[in-house]
């Protein structure tokens, strides 16, 4: 663990107190200098942006879809299974891949989505031509316009995140004892909320504060559809440029060794605090 995890931090954190890059001989000790750029220049403002909106916007609904994809799975009675691996299809398959398909999907012209749009803007409006020919003229270009790029990003994550969760919270349900809702139901608990928020919920407190916690440490480690959609910039005007992809731009394509590991050792803060927030406040109502 110190060669593989512990030694590596310590190297970064020390490269971002200097103006190192790969194939030179010397470099020069630059102190803030790395840390004072992230939170002066414009572009990375819009990586603190891209990240946050990313995170907050993905979390808590993979998280609710996951919860409420176990719960409806857990009360069938046939082809359990057949909705569990459907579900879980977009977790095994390859993320860059399902990009590429994304792509295609969301192509201005002959995407699906626009297809798709553009016959029911067709159908609600058949008997007025003028407006049929207007709607269709405004169909979004999803990849390429600022304003839904991020949006289309964060509906990627919760499809391929949120049946991983679901799977998750499967697993949890299957401690919860039978004989708690039953003694939930004599005390007066008989519908499904009740007893859901009386005896499901509180059970499922381990299970929640390890799903949130890989929810959002999966969600900052955003970075192959990114680059699969925009291999050269972060998206249109920066909107989607995430801090993982910064960490590639400014590491690996600009050979910025310094910069580079300012921004891995914020990021590394920025999860570990989440992480110890989380659990600081979600296992204080945890059930045992």
């Amino acid at each position: 663990m110190v060669l593989i995890l512990l030694l590596p931090v310590v190297v970064a954190a020390i490269l971002s107190f200097t103006d190192y890059a790969l194939g030179n001989d010397t470099f020069r000790w630059v102190g803030w200098k790395n840390y004072s750029h992230l939170f002066t220049r414009r572009t990375y403002e819009k990586m603190f942006l891209a990240t946050f909106t990313y995170v907050v916007t993905v979390v808590p609904i993979s998280v609710g879809l996951g919860l409420g994809a176990a719960l409806l799975i857990n009360s069938l009675g046939r082809f359990r299974e057949i909705y569990k691996t459907i579900y879980f299809l977009p977790v095994m398959a390859t993320l860059l891949a399902m990009s590429i398909a994304w792509e295609f999907m969301l192509h201005p012209s002959i995407g699906m989505i626009n297809r798709t749009l553009e016959l029911g803007c067709g159908t609600l409006f058949e008997a007025i031509p003028l407006i049929r020919e207007g709607c269709a003229d405004r169909f979004p270009v999803w990849l390429g316009d600022k304003r839904y790029a991020i949006w289309v990003i964060s509906f990627i994550g919760i499809w391929q995140g949120f049946g991983f969760n679901m799977v998750l919270y499967l697993a949890g349900l299957t401690s919860v004892h039978r004989e708690l809702y039953n003694a939930a139901e004599m005390d007066g608990a008989k519908s499904a909320w009740e007893q859901f928020r009386l005896v499901t919920w509180p059970a499922l407190g381990p299970t929640t504060v390890f799903v949130v916690t890989i929810s959002c440490i999966r969600a900052f480690q955003v970075f192959d559809t990114i680059e699969a959609f925009w291999p050269q910039g972060g998206g249109p005007n920066k909107s989607t440029y995430v801090m993982m992809f910064a960490i590639f731009e400014k590491g690996v394509q600009q050979n910025l060794i310094g910069i580079g590991s300012a921004i891995t050792m914020l990021f590394l803060v920025f999860v570990m605090l989440l992480t110890i927030v989380q659990c600081w406040l979600v296992e204080r109502k945890v059930h045992y």
